[in-house]
């Protein structure tokens, strides 16, 4: 009966360390994962802070004014420009023999 009893103490002190054991793992899961959200919150912003920098960068009047201030390009005259559809450009192309 002695030998029960030890034995069941034992087995009684491992399953105590085990439930300890599981409750540290837990915690410590749990902080990594409020970590990994706390990380995904900051992205969360910086992706809306370069959406937001990405559509005033590709605002058509800050494109026009860049090319006309920087590169000094203007708008061509309504006479120079020329239209070419799809099929008039292929005929092109064959008439040359550059088609493939």
């Amino acid at each position: 009966m002695f030998k029960l009893n030890i034995f069941l103490v034992l087995i009684l002190i491992a399953s105590a360390l085990g439930v300890v054991t599981s409750q540290h793992m837990v915690r410590k899961l749990h902080m990594a994962r409020e970590h990994e959200k706390e990380i995904e919150r900051k992205l969360d912003v910086e992706w809306g802070r370069l959406q937001l920098e990405q559509s005033t960068l590709i605002m058509h009047g800050r494109i026009e004014h860049i090319a006309k201030e920087y590169l000094k390009m203007t708008v061509p005259a309504a006479a120079s420009i020329q239209i070419v559809s799809i099929n008039e450009a292929d005929n092109r192309l064959d008439a040359k023999g550059l088609k493939p």
